[in-house]
């Protein structure tokens, strides 16, 4: 695991990290429950088609990085502060995520 993913980020958020480093938009699309969701500042991508959608045009198709990650609330849902770089947006993030099992239940950016 990278220095960029603390030990006490849960087995399925990681996977939604390492998929982001990975550029692999199917395993970050399989890192959610079939009725997982992402909320991108208000906007909700319901669904692995329309998180795909949204991650081909805003994130692993603007191949964004993750840089200096860092949990600031742990638990579920569990929240990381990063420095976020690539073609799209580029700055300080918070993602929050919320777990279901082995599957992220939703995740939320926020500044």
């Amino acid at each position: 695991m990278s220095p960029d993913k603390p030990a006490e980020i849960p087995a399925a958020v990681r996977r939604a990290l390492d998929a982001i480093d990975a550029l692999d938009n199917d395993a970050f699309v399989a890192a959610f429950a079939e009725d997982g969701y992402v909320d991108d500042w208000g906007r909700e991508f319901r669904g692995h088609d329309r998180i795909r959608s949204w991650s081909d045009n805003e994130l692993i198709g603007k191949r964004a990085t993750f840089t200096g990650t860092q949990v600031t609330t742990p638990g579920n849902p569990l929240t990381v502060l990063t420095q976020v770089g690539g073609d799209g947006f580029n700055g300080p993030s918070h993602f929050t995520f919320t777990i279901d099992g082995d599957h992220l239940a939703s995740m939320t950016i926020t500044a």
